[in-house]
């Protein structure tokens, strides 16, 4: 059976076909921006990556019309730790044009939110001015996400390991990755569950300088009580912060506190 992973991994398959064909320029103007892992490690508030997000495959159009700049804007005054930004274009709707302008507009960390197979991916993303990336384990065999993993390091770029389950974690944990997110969303069917945090905390190193993050299915402040309470330092949220109609006070409800785990 063909899973919805499946079918945006063969799309991107194209996608980077194409990007091969052209060249990217060198990149004059790199901002240097904080360290993601700085600002989360140790937080006695959960932090929020807030993310640009037109679309989804489970939920069609979220915001049409949506200026990259303006909502960057709006996250970043009201206290994010990070901007994500999705690139894919086929079933996100989201460009590397996107990325640029969030990265002339801000100057906190941002996150390339995409389903990278490819280095060429990561060079777009270090040009529009990405200072993180996103490696998703489910997406890769342990050679290929090994290989993005050091690519990206060496570039300059910190790494956002995505798991799902304490296999995928063990293999974020082979790349030494400091910063692991989980994704509640199952990427094969598209389903939330937010236990899947607390599956993976239980057996998260959280005493070896590392950092969980809660991705997807967080849209209140009880919902970012409960993954703090797991021992997330932070949630990745899109959807619930697109939707909103007041930026400040729904990402703010979520930066709950939290008890910073030593060991």
């Amino acid at each position: 059976m063909t899973t919805i992973l499946d079918k945006i991994l063969a799309a991107k398959k194209g996608q980077v076909e194409q990007m091969l064909l052209g060249s990217i320029p060198d990149q004059l103007d790199i901002i240097t921006r904080p360290s993601l892992f700085d600002a989360l490690y140790q937080s006695e508030k959960l932090q929020v990556i807030s993310e640009i997000k037109r679309a989804s495959p489970s939920k069609g159009l979220i915001a049409e019309g949506i200026i990259p700049a303006d909502q960057a804007s709006q996250y970043a005054n009201a206290g994010a730790a990070c901007i994500s930004v999705l690139t894919d274009t086929p079933f996100f709707q989201g460009t590397f044009d996107d990325l640029a302008e969030v990265a002339s507009t801000v100057s906190i960390p941002i996150l390339c939110k995409d389903f990278i197979i490819h280095p060429i991916q990561i060079d777009y993303a270090k040009h529009a001015g990405a200072s993180v990336i996103l490696l998703i384990v489910a997406a890769l065999k342990q050679e290929k996400l090994l290989s993005l993993y050091e690519y990206a390091v060496s570039k300059g770029l910190e790494v956002l390991v995505e798991v799902h389950d304490s296999v995928e974690l063990d293999r974020a944990l082979q790349l030494d990755a400091k910063l692991i997110g989980v994704n509640n969303r199952d990427l094969r069917t598209f389903q939330v569950d937010l236990s899947r945090t607390a599956e993976i905390a239980a057996s998260f190193p959280f005493e070896e300088k590392r950092v969980l993050i809660s991705e997807s299915g967080i849209w209140n402040a009880t919902d970012a009580s409960k993954v703090a309470n797991y021992g997330a330092s932070a949630v990745l949220v899109g959807e619930s912060l697109m939707r909103s109609g007041d930026v400040q006070n729904a990402l703010q409800s979520l930066q709950v506190q939290r008890e910073v785990i030593t060991s």
